[in-house]
Order: C-alpha cells, then structure tokens, then sequence
C-alpha cells in the first residue's frame, strides 16, 4: 500500500498526462469545468485524474497506460457536442462524462457514431440510457428512482401538509421535479404550486411572490445548486421560511455559500455517501491532503468510473470499446469506490445496486444540510 501510494501521489501532483511515447490509451472526461456548475466539473476532473494517476502508477491497463484530456462543455448541449467530436477526433475511446443529462444525451450519440464508451457519473435522466445504444453507462441512479424516493418521503414526511415544486426547465431539473410530483400524487399528495424558473436568472422576486401566495410548508426544487441557493438566500430575505428540499444536483458546499444561513435544514436525496466506507479511508484523504479538494458528491463516482473501465477491459483482455462494453453488460462484478457492482442490458447499475461489505445500499438516501463540528453548513445523511 504505501508503494502504491507514493506512485499514485507522483502521478496525482502532475504526471496524470503522461508523455506521448508512453500513454497509448487515450481517455477524456468531459463536464462543465467553467460556468456556474464547475462545481460539479471539479468533482469529475478531480476524480477521473487521480483515478488515472493511480492506475498509471500500477502498470496502466494491458500494460499501457492512460492519456487524459479534459473537455469544457460549460453545461451546454451545444458545447457538449463539439468538445464529443473534438474527443472523436483526437482519437479518444473511453469517455468519462457527462455532468448534465442535457448535454450527455446528445453527446454520446457523438460517442456511438465514433465507437466510443462513455460512463457518466452523474447524468440521471432516465434517457440516457432508455436508447438502446451499445455504449452509455451510468454509476448514478436514475431521477425514476430519486424521484419515487424523494416523493414517497415527502408524502410520508409532509402528510396533509403544502408542498410548492419549482424547476430550472432542463432536462434534468424538470425531470426530476415531475417523478417526485408523480411520486407525491400516487402517494395522495398534491402540490400547491409548479412552477419553471430560468437556470440563468438572478432575481427570482415573482418566483417568491408566488411561493408566498402559496404558503408552502416545504419547496422542492429540481436544478443545480447555484440557482437553488439564490432561491433559498432570496426566500429567506423575503421571510419565506419554508425548508427545501433539492435532489442531487445541489451536492455541492458551494450550495451552502450561495444561500447563506438559510440552507440549514434543507433536505436532498442523493446517491450513498462513498466517503463513509471505512475501506476509501486512504483515497479520500489523498484527496484532501496532496490535491486539496474534498471528494464529495460525484468525485468517487468520477474515480468508479475508471476503475470499472480498466477491470472490464482486463476482462475482456483488449481495449476495444465495443469488446469493453460486452463485458461491462456480462453480468460480471466490478470493485470500486462505491462498493461491488453489476450493470444491467440498458448500461444502468443493475437491481442489487451498490454492494458495501457485504451490505445492499439504497440507490437514493435522504439527507440533511446542516452544521458540522467545524461550523460550516455540509450535508449529512438523516435519520428516516
């Protein structure tokens, strides 16, 4: 172990891109690494880098080892289709990305065309992987699944009482909002309010009115976190007490910052928590002493990723996509970060989920922002 970790602390502080003559596999990962969800990019590079890092310091895969480049789709599905064929066109196979499922979905349709395997950690609209194609795979959960959660629990949580939803009108956050707004009424619980706000606005003064006219006990939100948090900052300013509650896509502590005090008691669902497995206690603290950046939310999703594209491709003894890919739907169980997993035929994680020691984890769990021992608002898993 610690001649495994010295190599992988060189390669992480700065040999991730190795030189030409030795890096034979050509890798990307693609997210938004500028714009408001960088955040979220960050998580996606960090995790795929060292990642990378480790695995070239262990030989690489076959014997070769990995070239990374990184893409900036910025969030945008038009930006994710040129940085999908400025990949296709630089000759890389394996994809690690991408962040929003509006910009995954048609860049992976870039990726098919050109043979390439895509894994993203963290897209979870239910289309990225209801279209047959050979090679979209996903170590996320599903908004189906978040939301059937998220729903039930705001019915059994917020019985008889009112509940506002409001939406981003993306792909993911709108499609999140209607799975946890179905979820709610198959559960005998109707909203008081729907409503869709622009991802890029600022001012959201109609917004509040409207959840002020509604006298709401809680507000679910599907988006990102930075608008959530300017949502949650400006209802408090204008005495909207009302919790949130946010899926996914606020798992960031950049959420905290924007919204202030008031994100104390926001609930979320979110996938299991990786940094609680006692046996990631050495990569995540890798992680905080040598790179500086703490691996929440999708960074272990993002280092997963890796690892199953390397155990695949060893299991199948060849680098080709399609051959990787074969055996990724095999039905074989891959190790990594997040515990033993399978996929299924669509290229999601098959029905046992996430395996940790032995034990079956939820694909979604409740949690719960609040302050910890340092005095800073995180989000912590809650008690059901």
């Amino acid at each position: 172990m610690k001649t495994f970790l010295a190599l992988g602390l060189a390669a992480g502080l700065g040999l991730v891109f190795a030189d030409g003559a030795a890096a034979q596999i050509q890798m990307s990962v693609g997210g938004p690494m500028t714009g408001g969800s960088a955040a979220f990019g960050a998580q996606l590079r960090q995790g795929t880098e060292q990642a990378v890092a480790d695995i070239n310091a262990q030989g690489g895969i076959l014997g070769q080892q990995i070239q990374l480049s990184v893409g900036d789709d910025r969030g945008d599905p038009r930006e994710g289709v040129s940085v999908a064929n400025k990949f296709a066109a630089d000759g890389v196979k394996f994809v690690v990305g991408h962040f929003n499922s509006g910009v995954t979905i048609p860049a992976s349709d870039v990726y098919q065309e050109n043979g390439m395997l895509m894994i993203t950690p963290a897209a979870t609209n239910p289309k990225v992987t209801e279209r047959n194609l050979w090679n979209v795979f996903r170590v996320c959960g599903r908004d189906d699944q978040q939301g059937g959660l998220a729903g039930a629990l705001i019915a059994q949580r917020f019985k008889g009482k009112r509940v506002a939803i409001v939406h981003d009108k993306t792909t993911y956050g709108q499609g999140l909002a209607d799975e946890t707004r179905r979820a709610m009424a198959k559960a005998g619980l109707k909203g008081v309010l729907y409503e869709g706000v622009n991802r890029d606005d600022r001012d959201f003064t109609a917004l509040i009115s409207k959840i002020r006219r509604a006298r709401p006990d809680l507000v679910f939100w599907g988006g990102l976190h930075d608008t959530g948090g300017l949502i949650v900052r400006q209802m408090r300013a204008q005495g909207v007490k009302a919790p949130l509650m946010g899926g996914d896509g606020i798992t960031d502590d950049e959420f905290a910052a924007i919204a202030g005090p008031g994100a104390e008691g926001t609930l979320m669902t979110f996938s299991p928590d990786p940094r609680t497995n006692p046996a990631n206690k050495t990569i995540i603290e890798l992680f905080r002493s040598q790179r500086m950046f703490e691996p929440h939310a999708y960074t272990l999703y993002s280092y997963a990723s890796v690892q199953i594209i390397k155990q695949a491709a060893e299991h199948a003894k060849t680098l080709d996509p399609k051959k990787v890919a074969e055996a990724m739907r095999s039905g074989m169980t891959f190790n990594t970060v997040l515990g033993d997993l399978k996929f299924d035929s669509k290229g999601d994680v098959a029905g046992d989920g996430y395996v940790v020691n032995g034990v079956k984890k939820d694909r979604y769990v409740l949690y719960i922002w609040r302050k910890g021992p340092d005095g800073r608002i995180t989000y912590f898993e809650a008690d059901h």
